[in-house]
């Protein structure tokens, strides 16, 4: 088991980039907490910048320092047509003076709406390949592995950035996330915890459960599945995690069973489908704390998290903390 310190220490080893102004805030939301009578509190990721912040930027702090060191302009990567990742990207590549390119699989659409806007004002190369995929039919490792492809033969030689920063290196910054919210957590007294979050390619929750796990942490997280895009999720999920404690001198086996990733159970209609549940978890958390959600990632895992509290579905009394990883800029496509 390690402290927070050590790990932070064994985390100096790796070439970081900064690009997010660190801790974020964990703050009690006192009125919804009223409401469901269950303490409730939001880690707010969706501070961290540049181009109006989100989680992604704590992956690309650890996946962009390589693409500094090695000289290549160019930068690639992909994701759904309202990425925050594939905006965050483009954000930080044009801090570092970097060339960002963009891939989507899907039709070139009429007008720049949400985050495609932001990629047209950070003057991002979109490249649209209608092909498909992000169906539930190929690994997240497979699909990284043929876009990489893909890329290099439209553009070169580049960096190429894994959709979601899906990788040990990405994972890497919520290892020290997860220092950041132990820490916080005891110091508002917090003990035993769950940690809530959204999972699109999951990389998110490898990093934190691996540091966690680590630091044998009381605080447990749950990830919600936004969208069944991947075949094999919990195995894949499994392996990254270990990988991250191997790659940190802490070899850990993370069984795929028991991977804390709810799947099905909240995704539908599909991915960047908002549902019911959705809609309304964005209009309870404005109302009762003028905190705003996205449709495609925090919206649905907040609204999986409302209904879990108030089913009994998350066990006996504890305080639960939401990781708000960001994607304002997709409400306003919605």
């Amino acid at each position: 088991m390690l402290s927070g310190d050590s790990l932070l220490q064994t985390l100096e080893r790796f070439p970081r980039v900064p690009l997010a102004e660190t801790p974020t805030p964990l703050e009690h939301l006192p009125r919804l907490s009223a409401q469901l009578r269950r303490e409730v509190f939001l880690k707010r990721d969706d501070v961290l910048g540049p181009g109006m912040g989100g989680n992604k930027a704590r992956k690309l702090e650890y996946l962009l320092a390589p693409a500094q060191r090695s000289g290549l302009r160019k930068v690639a990567t992909f994701g759904g047509l309202q990425s925050n990742h594939a905006r965050i990207t483009a954000a930080a590549a044009r801090k570092l003076g970097l060339e960002p390119h963009l891939f989507y699989f899907e039709r070139r659409p009429n007008e720049w709406t949400g985050n495609l806007l932001l990629n047209h004002l950070l003057e991002a190369h979109m490249h649209f390949l209608p092909l498909g995929g992000g169906d539930g039919s190929r690994t997240i490792e497979a699909t990284n592995r043929l876009v990489h492809l893909l890329a290099w033969l439209r553009l070169g030689q580049h960096t190429f950035i894994p959709v979601g920063g899906y990788s040990w290196r990405g994972g890497l910054g919520y290892v020290r996330a997860a220092v950041e919210i132990e820490s916080q957590a005891r110091g508002l007294g917090i003990g035993k915890a769950h940690l809530v979050l959204a999972a699109g390619t999951g990389g998110t929750l490898a990093g934190l459960l691996a540091g966690l796990t680590l630091m044998g942490s009381s605080v447990r997280p749950l990830a919600i599945d936004i969208g069944v895009l991947w075949k094999g999720f919990p195995a894949s999920l499994s392996r990254l995690a270990g990988e991250i404690c191997t790659r940190l001198g802490e070899p850990h086996v993370f069984p795929p069973e028991q991977i804390p990733l709810l799947e099905q159970t909240y995704a539908a209609p599909g991915y960047g489908v908002p549902s019911d549940l959705c809609r309304e978890a964005i209009r309870r958390l404005a109302r009762t704390e003028g905190i705003l959600l996205d449709p495609v990632y925090t919206g649905k895992a907040f609204g999986g998290m409302l209904d879990l509290i108030e089913k009994g579905g998350l066990e006996s009394n504890e305080p639960v903390i939401f990781l708000h990883t960001g994607g304002l800029p997709a409400l306003f496509a919605s």
